[in-house]
């Protein structure tokens, strides 16, 4: 049995098997029950409120984010490396080059194998050029998503990541006029009918999920299971992954209706906790799309975002969550 295969087998048989009608789905979400009383009404009113509050902090440190001196906004470039000596700077020579504000000969890197390394170049490095915020000094780099080598110059950052089997080198600028001119990011007015109990089913055992991405690589991350929920009506699912091993985050690349009008048309992303019972158990998990966020492809062509898989491309209008971003 294929894995869209056995998610459909086991999203039915879920239903089933642990009561999850229709009806039952409808009143967890709380479009049915019995009506509240004063008493109850005052509490929920009070979480209502303290749900309204935490939202608008998260998204006002969204922003902030953003705009960051090393934020999406910044990211002016990248440069893939060939095997070898990769040259960067501002001069006309260098197989990477740099906007004019940078030194003529930044550095050299070298790539042989699973080996990156930064060598001066002639004449040594540039004043202020460091690494990790100490003077540049030659030796390996850290390539790892999660907290790689930052060269940095002034207010100019580089860093290279690993990308299927090659190798980038990504730039920033915080000076760059995208950073200057940020205005914000738009949002749909908060909506609580889209902040959702679903039911976590685990996968036995765990699968590896195929992610393709904006630069035609594939990502392959571990998919613990899928989550499903009731949204305007309807039984939806949805399956995440975990980006970092480390984290005790969900992570859903998803794809709704309003893409094609309202949202970022590559889809959105939304980070949850983990499920209630852990990833090896049926439960429970909230997923509030009143959190979506644009990928860092909203912000700048320089990013390598994934791409909803087919499984996570939605047929209804989620109407939650960030909207398209105004350049």
């Amino acid at each position: 049995m294929t894995g869209r295969l056995a998610s459909t087998s086991i999203l039915i048989l879920s239903i089933s098997a642990s009561g999850l009608t229709l009806a039952a789905a409808k009143s967890a979400v709380g479009q049915g029950g019995p009506p509240r009383t004063d008493v109850a009404a005052s509490a929920a009113a009070a979480g209502d409120e303290q749900w309204r509050h935490d939202l608008e902090g998260w998204r006002d440190r969204r922003a902030k984010e953003i705009s960051a001196p090393d934020g999406w906004l910044t990211l002016t470039g990248m440069g893939w490396l060939k095997s070898g000596i990769n040259s960067m700077g501002s001069g006309a020579g260098n197989l990477i080059r740099l906007s004019a504000q940078a030194p003529e000969r930044v550095g050299l890197l070298t790539v042989s194998g699973d080996i990156v390394q930064l060598l001066s170049p002639a004449g040594g490095f540039p004043a202020e050029l460091t690494v990790d915020g100490q003077p540049a000094r030659e030796g390996p780099l850290t390539v790892d998503d999660y907290k790689p080598s930052t060269i940095g110059w002034r207010g100019m950052t580089f860093v290279v990541l690993k990308r299927g089997d090659r190798y980038v080198l990504r730039i920033k600028d915080a000076d760059t006029p995208g950073r200057k001119g940020f205005h914000g990011l738009n949002w749909y007015a908060p909506d609580a009918r889209y902040r959702v109990t679903a039911r976590w089913i685990p996968f036995k055992p765990p699968q590896v999920q195929e992610i393709p991405t904006v630069i035609g690589t594939t990502l392959r991350l571990p998919a613990p299971g899928l989550a499903m929920f009731l949204l305007n009506g309807e039984v939806q699912h949805l399956e995440p992954v975990i980006e970092d091993p480390q984290s005790k985050i969900l992570f859903f690349i998803l794809k709704d209706a309003t893409s094609t009008t309202a949202t970022y048309g590559g889809g959105r992303f939304l980070h949850t906790d983990l499920p209630d019972h852990g990833l090896d158990q049926p439960g429970n998990l909230t997923l509030d799309f009143n959190r979506l966020e644009n990928p860092p492809c909203a912000y700048t062509n320089y990013a390598t975002c994934p791409l909803p898989p087919e499984q996570n491309r939605m047929k209804v209008a989620v109407e939650a969550g960030e909207q398209r971003y105004e350049h």
